[in-house]
């Protein structure tokens, strides 16, 4: 296996995890995302050989009480300053500057030439699956410049795989720990003008016949922090007519910003200006081009769909100016809709009756 692979070429879940295997099928079938490469859990089994080559310590992770939080803290505590403190193999800091610089400078959204702003993502091969969601559980760093700072945060990304929120939702659902494993996402930073989430089915009614959209302005990150309320609407996936929109007071911005020097922060957090905080932060183009984005992207899955979206600034056509930053199946209403709503009956008017005898 090699140790970093370019994401258009990104596929299998155990080699470099599930987002990066999304995102690589996403590139294939001709969806937009933005450029990058992934850091295969080859490296990732080269890194942790160096300190826990026989297993001992996972061993000792998996037999942990899944309700003992204080002793899975404490744990996941000392295994996450392990990982962040093994130096890197010279094979993979090599294998991951190559990837990094193969990604080039300058242009409208990186840094200085050779130098590209980026961001770097967990790609754990136990999330983003139809029948557990890990989402959150690991950590996201945007705004990464420079080669130091990239090696840097892969081992940060792979540390926050013993974040205690994760070790603890493993072990609930008494997961191997020989079967978990962490690849990371190297991506080039984009700076949108609006970004935000959206679900091929309702989220609250479970309704497949809609496609529901949040969003805000500048970074989504401000939706994920919950920095701000989001504006929201519903598409219908049968008409395209914007079924419902709200358009929410929206009292923070995250902004990427171009060309600060290394030691400013990339991503700023501010308040949001007077003139936009009441303002949608899609026009409706924007809305049925992402709803359009969405119901194509599930119908390349065969199921429902939870999207992270961007929509850049500029003149171009709006289904133009979409990237996608993931996609991940939709598991509330998968999971609810996994158990049958009732025992079949040998006629259809014994339904009614059964209903009726209820009440009598």
């Amino acid at each position: 296996m090699s140790l970093v692979v370019p994401l258009v070429e990104a596929a299998g879940a155990g080699a470099v995890g599930g987002k990066a295997a999304s995102l690589g099928e996403l590139s294939r079938a001709g969806v937009a995302v933005p450029p990058g490469f992934a850091v295969t859990t080859e490296a990732f089994a080269l890194a942790l050989a160096a300190l826990d080559a026989g297993g001992e310590l996972r061993a000792g992770i998996e037999a942990l009480d899944p309700g003992d939080l204080p002793a899975i803290a404490a744990a996941a505590a000392r295994f996450r300053a392990l990982v962040a403190a093994v130096p890197l193999p010279a094979e993979v800091a090599a294998a991951i500057g190559s990837g990094y610089a193969a990604l080039g400078g300058g242009g409208a959204d990186g840094g200085g030439a050779g130098d590209p702003d980026v961001a770097v993502r967990s790609s754990a091969t136990v999330e983003d699956s139809a029948e557990a969601s890990f989402a959150g559980l690991q950590d996201t760093y945007l705004g990464i410049s420079g080669e130091a700072a990239v090696l840097d945060h892969v081992r940060r990304c792979w540390a926050s795989l013993y974040n205690d929120e994760s070790v603890a939702y493993r072990r609930r659902l008494r997961l191997p720990e020989a079967g978990v494993a962490m690849a990371v996402v190297v991506q080039r930073m984009v700076a949108p003008r609006a970004a935000g989430v959206m679900f091929t089915r309702s989220p609250v009614t479970g309704d497949r016949s809609v496609v529901a959209i949040e969003g805000t302005w500048g970074l989504g990150s401000a939706l994920v922090s919950g920095d701000v309320t989001p504006d929201s609407w519903a598409v219908s996936k049968i008409t395209g007519e914007i079924t419902t929109r709200r358009v929410s007071p929206k009292l923070k911005i995250h902004s990427y910003v171009l060309g600060v020097d290394a030691t400013s922060p990339h991503v700023q957090v501010a308040d949001m200006p007077d003139e936009l905080r009441d303002a949608p932060c899609l026009t409706d183009d924007e809305i049925r081009a992402l709803a359009a984005v969405g119901r194509r992207v599930e119908a390349h899955y065969g199921a429902p769909q939870d999207i992270e979206w961007a929509v850049l600034d500029g003149d171009a056509e709006p289904s133009a100016r979409i990237v996608l930053l993931q996609s991940r199946p939709e598991t509330v209403w998968a999971a609810r809709g996994s158990a049958p709503a009732g025992a079949p009956k040998p006629h259809a008017g014994d339904h009614v009756l059964a209903l009726f005898g209820k009440h009598l």
